[in-house]
């Protein structure tokens, strides 16, 4: 639904006042390309480029742009086009993950144009997963070369910018992403006598590098937690209820690597099934288009996201993003309040404020609130 002339007049007047009082800038800014959103299309504009901070500054005061998006790439000339004439000098490595994407049980009461405590809430868990399951020891990449922002609406965005990665090639993304991804892993090579008669079932153990030490820890964790949650990694419930009884022997048949113990029909499919829906928890709400092509355009941190009117918010570390409530901590605007009219809107919380549920009629909101609405297309100025 389009944004009504009203209110997208209000908001122009709140983004022209934040980035007047709020100059944003971003590490090599006159190598990056930048691109440029109204209120219905996140991108309307692109190949631009700013010779420092105060030009960009200018330029988002004077015309108050919904969005505003950058390159990970660095070029020699930014704005040139088409994209093969820019002159790639490197790309950061970046994750965009996405609540959308999560498949939750939410969704299907809110849909997915609209965004709970249970949405961020869960895709704030895979972010911290990604950052201290995979980047940091499978990658070995250090927490000071890792940047992590709100994404202004629905999730976070996560960029590496250590050398390591500035001159990787799509095809090498991939794989990084591939393997985060669970794809093409080998069930030989994590159990390498598996379907062989007459001996012993070996497998990865707990302290295991990479994959083997994840399904391992994967495993006996959801032994712990018992019948329900093996059911949930695809255990036949008959075969979850022997685990459950047998759980000792399982759990240290799997941490000496004798994956006998593990007593399960069509261990193949099983463990198959297992990685598959780790995987599923863990890295489907990654965005891989945007981590395999350095030409993507991403969202320039600290910067208004032009469907909620709140900041696309720094964070300094994974640990700090534990403690980060976007509906709080991202907020803008709070000074005095807005007359709005609804239409059906679910309950939601802002600042540790509850608000609604509303069904039409017209209320007073503080104006982060009042906004917040406004660009869900949820209300219209009364």
């Amino acid at each position: 639904m389009s944004l009504v002339k009203e209110a997208a007049d209000i908001a122009a007047k709140y983004i022209r006042e934040y980035y007047s009082k709020h100059p944003v800038s971003v590490a090599g800014l006159a190598s990056r390309e930048f691109g440029f959103g109204d209120f219905e299309s996140k991108i309307r504009i692109r190949h631009m480029s700013f010779q420092s901070d105060r030009d960009l500054n200018r330029y988002l005061v004077e015309n108050a742009p919904a969005f505003v998006s950058c390159s990970s790439a660095l070029y020699a000339r930014p704005a040139s086009r088409p994209m093969e004439t820019k002159g790639l000098i490197g790309a950061e490595l970046v994750f965009d993950l996405d609540a959308t994407d999560m498949h939750l049980a939410c969704q299907k009461e809110h849909g997915t144009s609209w965004v709970c405590s249970n949405c961020l809430s869960s895709v704030k868990t895979e972010t911290i997963k990604l950052i201290e399951e995979f980047l940091v020891p499978d990658f070995g990449f250090q927490e000071r070369d890792i940047s992590i922002n709100f994404s202004g609406n629905r999730g976070y965005h996560v960029r590496i910018h250590s050398d390591d990665v500035m001159h990787l090639d799509g095809k090498a993304r991939k794989q990084i992403s591939d393997y985060i991804s669970g794809n093409g892993i080998s069930m030989e090579a994590l159990f390498p006598n598996l379907g062989q008669k007459g001996v012993r079932l070996t497998g990865p153990k707990p302290g295991d590098y990479g994959w083997g030490g994840r399904l391992a820890k994967g495993m006996i964790e959801a032994v712990n937690r018992g019948p329900a949650a093996l059911e949930a990694l695809g255990a036949p419930a008959a075969d979850a209820r022997i685990m459950e009884r047998h759980k000792a022997s399982v759990i240290m048949g799997i941490t000496t690597g004798n994956w006998d113990m593990v007593r399960i029909n069509k261990k193949a499919e099983f463990w198959a099934n297992v990685i598959k829906g780790m995987t599923i928890k863990q890295s489907d709400s990654i965005d891989r288009n945007v981590t395999n092509d350095p030409s993507h355009l991403l969202r320039l941190p600290d910067t208004l996201h032009g469907d909620t009117m709140l900041v696309s918010k720094s964070i300094g570390s994974a640990s700090e993003l534990r403690k980060f409530d976007p509906m709080t901590d991202a907020i803008a605007f709070r000074g005095g309040t807005m007359l709005v009219k609804t239409v059906k809107v679910p309950k939601f919380s802002m600042d540790g404020k509850s608000f609604g549920p509303y069904d039409g009629g017209e209320v007073a909101l503080p104006t982060y609130a009042a906004l917040y609405l406004l660009m869900k297309r949820a209300a219209v100025p009364a």
